[in-house]
């Protein structure tokens, strides 16, 4: 029997992941109701945990945490479980400090130019954060709480009807009402197949499996990444096991998983008689590379895997999904508040989706070097020369590490639509602290008069800072988004005009 829910909410959001939990977050930081419905009953799974739930967090997305005031709670986490981390991640146990890979292909921290990164200063957010994804989610399932986020479990989305005014949802039985809905339920999303979004792209290659077994002769396989003349492997004793086999991802989801298969692939993959005596856990995934031709169709909106899936090599697909969230926000809360520009919530769509479409792309350029075949073999060794190089480590690193993201803002100045520096201010702050109640900032260096007026038209948006940093950059003043990009800049007397038009544009009159 239906109900129907008398609450209507400003948004109801489709997933309770770190996508989805991170997006309330940030909506209820500008006051927005929201509702969030996950399918999962029980939010714990041993695939969230470790080694299997371990991801490395890129730098927009430990700047995004440190923005709200997220970060330490995350790094605490981690170095209480710095052991177990470490020996879930055989990357780890290296003598030099690895700063990620491509295609398996690893890169070291000391090969790095960091000088070449002219639009950074030092951060917080330049550490090296690697987190199982259960610590993850209960941490932001706790801020969630603390903003007062509507959180039900056992609630999978089953119908939704959209009209220009709002969207409403059937849940286990219940009817919800909400102004705008926003699928963060994964790949398979329902929300996307339910509201018509395209999604396009590549068919896999291969069925990627990770695995943890009891091995009768563990000696016989490798530990670290190994290519072999039939695939690639990764083991971390006594039994972590991930590797790929190149069959079309023809097994994933076709039939269960029995040690016999897995014994067989290994066997296969690893080109041993390695035996496993026992299999304690076991899943598939593979490389198929889709996205959503617009993330927005009227009310409903996507995000995170919903949006865009691709194989999980380097870790890419929670980095790319928080980014979506941290984008995606503050532009949704402004649309419901009334003050938004009329363009500003397609400026979601505008600026990740080429996002998204890089990512899927760097993720085929990886499989294309990993088939087990003369072509892509000889690829392999000309990027491992490459990699090997101070330029080429730290071409993959900004890539990787996702320092060269850069929105297409149409400012003049180089540092438009980059990640704003952490700049020192005189008093000890810096600007990461500054914006964790997720306003937009003007920075003013030269604690001018008429940008201090500029800012209090805008007073319930822009926090006005008028003072000097450590090292400006050269710049004199600064306009910074809610989410930390940068607006408008200036290294020169600043042009009044340009700074109210680029106020205007993201903010609103």
């Amino acid at each position: 029997m239906q109900t129907q829910s008398t609450v209507t909410y400003d948004v109801i959001i489709a997933g309770a992941g770190p996508v989805g939990l991170f997006l309330a977050c940030e909506l209820r930081f500008a006051g927005v109701a929201v509702l969030v419905l996950e399918q999962a009953q029980d939010p714990h799974s041993p695939l969230k945990q470790l080694p299997f739930g371990l991801r490395g967090l890129t730098i927009p997305t430990t700047e995004a945490l440190y923005r709200r005031g997220l970060l330490d709670e995350i790094v605490a986490a981690q170095r209480a479980r710095s052991g177990a981390i470490k020996s879930a991640a055989h990357w780890m146990q290296r003598a030099r400090k690895p700063a990620g890979h491509f295609a398996g292909i690893q890169f070291f921290q000391d090969d790095i130019d960091v000088a070449k990164w002219s639009w950074r200063l030092p951060t917080p957010a330049d550490a090296h954060v690697a987190v199982d994804m259960e610590t993850l989610e209960t941490v932001l399932a706790a801020r969630a709480a603390r903003l007062g986020v509507e959180i039900r479990r056992g609630f999978g989305v089953t119908a939704i009807t959209a009209s220009e005014q709002d969207v409403v949802v059937q849940a286990a039985g219940e009817i919800f009402r909400g102004g705008w809905l926003v699928g963060c339920d994964g790949g398979r999303s329902t929300v996307r197949k339910l509201c018509g979004f395209d999604f396009v792209g590549t068919d896999p290659e291969f069925t990627g499996y990770s695995v943890a077994a009891e091995l009768a002769d563990p000696e016989k396989l490798s530990p670290g990444r190994n290519f072999t003349p039939t695939g690639m492997y990764t083991f971390a004793e006594p039994g972590t096991i991930a590797l790929v086999d190149f069959d079309g991802g023809a097994f994933h989801r076709s039939a269960p998983i029995t040690i016999e298969h897995v014994k067989a692939v290994l066997r296969h993959v690893s080109c041993t008689d390695v035996t496993i005596s026992a299999l304690r856990l076991a899943t598939t995934w593979t490389d198929r590379a889709r996205q959503a031709s617009t993330y927005r169709r009227g009310r409903v909106l996507l995000a995170g895997d919903a949006a865009h899936t691709h194989s999980p090599l380097g870790g890419q697909g929670l980095n790319l999904g928080l980014g979506d969230a941290m984008n995606l926000g503050w532009k949704l809360a402004a649309t419901i508040q009334g003050h938004a520009p009329d363009d500003l919530l397609d400026s979601y769509t505008q600026e990740r989706h080429p996002v998204g479409a890089q990512i899927l792309d760097w993720s085929r350029a990886q499989v294309a070097i990993m088939r087990p075949e003369p072509g892509s073999r000889a690829l392999q060794a000309i990027i491992r020369d490459l990699i090997d190089t101070r330029d080429g480590a730290t071409y993959f690193a900004e890539r990787v590490r996702g320092v060269s993201l850069r929105y297409d803002l149409g400012g003049r100045h180089p540092l438009v639509g980059r990640s704003v520096p952490d700049f020192e201010l005189s008093d000890g702050t810096r600007i990461g602290e500054r914006l964790r109640d997720a306003k937009g900032l003007l920075l003013d260096f030269d604690a001018r008069a008429s940008l201090r007026m500029l800012a209090r038209r805008w007073s319930d948006r822009i926090a006005y800072v008028g003072s000097e940093p450590k090292d400006a950059l050269g710049l004199s003043a600064v306009l910074v988004r809610p989410d930390g990009f940068v607006a408008w800049a200036s290294d020169g007397p600043p042009d009044h005009d340009a700074a109210a038009e680029a106020a205007s544009r993201w903010f609103g009159d």
